[in-house]
């Protein structure tokens, strides 16, 4: 391995760790409630399609803070990083409170955008509800998540993130069948676990802070370049919600059973999409930081190796999931109609996984370009171009054991296929040219 494969993997693999950690643990979340029934699953699958989507649209919290960091960084100024980094999280810890509390007084709202049955309904509102408490920790350890990889540190939030969903699993268990709270003690314990991470988070950067003399105040002109560099960010990330709550209402409109099968796969593409983006991390990071300090070649050759690992990193993961596809139905539901339905979905699936490591790579290199227009242009764009073959999914009707088999497997080919070659083919266009190399410490 030679040392741009170090320097890569450096960031990687703890990046890999990190990104793991919070999927495997909701896998384990949704076993835990899947043996609560059908009912349950389901809730869980409307009231974490909410929160995910949420959080996930402010995602930009960490993508647009690690470049801010890390061209900083490049150009050799580390107390100016810590700064911006600091900016973004009390920005994170503002925005936090705000949504918290508009999403609390519109939870009823919310769930009624998803035509579940009212037993699905009132399941899902009180985990919601409950969920809310937690959302300003969440994206507080979003933000210095994002200021950390820009150091170049992926191992603290390996460590972190590790400790808090180990918490998470471990508290959910005792809440959930310990004592008796069902689907709510699941929403206690994530709330309880992201608490305690955003306070070590939260720590740990001011101690680093302090030695290097970073100001610990927000800036003004700090918050308003970490919110311009995030609102393109928000827009691109908006459209790929967009994209999968589109496809959860169609898995929704389709029947519970459904619905609960589409929640298990796509838990386990998080799992696996996430697997894959600790290459997208690591390109964040080191793009950011190459281009800080003016070294276009370096960004170039990063590039490529990182597109050559994705593609290596998606072959042996859809390996991997062709051979455990009959295992995994076993463990996710005790339903014997959804483990004799779910298995030839989730070989599907891993079928489009190269695909989408190469979309996930490029997306991340081109974050780290702080290339967030055109990510968000295309991101629309995409969407539109997914719109008619989500349409078409449910049209396919082929039942198995009372569940639409033909219709799950048009609507992963719709999004695995459809969506990410979509996204494969906006992505690739920019990655061949030139404009996206912008050097300096900021994109502009």
């Amino acid at each position: 391995m030679d040392s741009l494969d170090r320097r890569i993997f450096h960031l990687a693999v703890p990046a890999l760790g990190a990104l793991v950690a919070e999927p495997l643990f909701l896998l384990t979340d949704t076993a835990m409630v899947g043996h609560l029934g059908a009912d349950a699953l389901a809730s869980l699958g409307v009231a974490s399609t909410i929160i995910t989507t949420l959080v996930g649209l402010l995602i930009f919290l960490a993508y647009a803070t690690t470049p801010l960091v890390a061209r900083r960084l490049g150009s050799g100024d580390r107390t100016g990083a810590l700064s911006a980094g600091i900016d973004g999280v009390w920005l994170a810890a503002g925005l936090g409170v705000f949504i918290g509390v508009a999403g609390y007084l519109l939870t009823p709202v919310l769930i009624g955008f998803f035509p579940a049955t009212s037993t699905v309904s009132t399941g899902a509102a009180a985990y919601v509800s409950i969920s809310w408490w937690g959302l300003p920790g969440m994206l507080i350890v979003l933000a210095a998540t994002g200021v950390l990889r820009g150091l170049q540190d992926t191992k603290t939030p390996l460590v972190v993130a590790v400790a808090g969903f180990g918490a998470n699993a471990g508290l959910n268990a005792l809440l959930i069948y310990g004592l008796g709270l069902g689907l709510e003690g699941s929403a206690w314990g994530t709330v309880i676990a992201q608490w305690g991470m955003a306070a070590v988070f939260t720590l740990l950067i001011l101690t680093q802070a302090r030695t290097h003399r970073a100001r610990l105040l927000p800036g003004r002109l700090g918050l308003v370049e970490a919110a311009r560099s995030g609102s393109w960010l928000l827009l691109r990330t908006l459209s790929l919600r967009i994209a999968l709550v589109a496809t959860v209402l169609v898995a929704t409109a389709m029947g519970t059973k459904e619905l609960a099968a589409w929640h298990i796969v796509f838990t386990l593409f998080s799992l696996l999409a996430l697997a894959l983006d600790a290459l997208a991390i690591a390109g964040q990071a080191l793009i950011g930081h190459d281009l800080g300090a003016g070294n276009q070649a370096a960004v170039r050759l990063v590039t490529h190796r990182l597109i050559r690992w994705g593609f290596l990193a998606g072959g042996a993961l859809a390996a991997l999931t062709g051979l455990l596809s009959p295992l995994i139905p076993l463990i996710m539901t005790s339903d014997d109609s959804l483990r004799s339905t779910l298995w030839p979905v989730i070989v599907l699936l891993g079928l489009t996984l190269p695909l989408s490591a190469f979309v996930f790579v490029l997306d991340g290199v081109l974050i780290g370009a702080g290339d967030g227009k055109y990510l968000a242009i295309t991101g629309l764009l995409n969407v539109a171009m997914y719109a008619p073959l989500l349409w078409l999914a449910p049209l396919v009707a082929f039942d198995r054991d009372g569940v639409n088999l033909g219709g799950l497997l048009a609507l992963e080919a719709a999004f695995g296929i459809g969506y990410i070659g979509a996204r494969a083919l906006t992505l690739g266009m920019r990655y061949r040219g030139e404009a996206w190399l912008v050097v300096g410490k900021t994109p502009a």
